[in-house]
């Protein structure tokens, strides 16, 4: 099934997605290494990685929504697509808290703050899989026409989704 919000033949969402998981990740790998070394810096630079994240986001979840909208009901991908979406808004919900929660001193932050970033991070991992498997097992945002040797997304496609040479019509 084809994504609904696309850039350059590719699904937004899946484009998005790396900035936040990768910001996120980042701000947690940091905190362990202000609690391994104390190193302040890091907690700091954790602080304004989480907020980062948090707002990349909200940036991919609008995308995810489209496609997670065009999926029928009463299929297990919605299921599972709901599942993703739920568990991502939980995990948004945790960075920000942790964030919110380290306002006041973002070179210490409480040891709530850094266990909720733990929790978004454990959580955040069973929802990549989620999403991992509306992608690879169930094909969402799978192009209709996708194929080992499919032809690049860029070339244009006639109404029978054939790709013609510099977008012009097949002869």
């Amino acid at each position: 099934m084809e994504s609904k919000a696309k850039l350059l033949g590719h699904p937004v969402h899946q484009m998005l997605i790396v900035f936040p998981l990768g910001l996120l990740a980042t701000s947690v790998i940091f905190d362990v290494l202000n609690i391994a070394l104390t190193l302040p810096g890091m907690a700091a630079a954790a602080h304004y990685l989480i907020w980062a994240g948090v707002i990349g986001g909200l940036v991919a979840a609008p995308f995810g929504t489209i496609d997670w909208l065009a999926i029928p009901h009463g299929t297990r991908a919605r299921s599972v697509g709901a599942m993703h979406g739920i568990g991502n808004v939980i995990v948004l919900l945790l960075f920000a808290t942790s964030g919110w929660l380290r306002i006041d001193a973002p070179a210490q932050p409480p040891g709530l703050a850094v266990l909720l970033s733990v929790l978004g991070a454990a959580l955040s991992m069973v929802t990549a899989w989620l999403g991992g498997e509306l992608v690879d097992r169930l094909g969402i945002g799978i192009s209709d026409h996708a194929g080992l040797d499919a032809p690049s997304s860029l070339h244009a496609r006639d109404d029978a989704g054939v790709a013609t040479a510099h977008g012009g019509a097949r002869r």
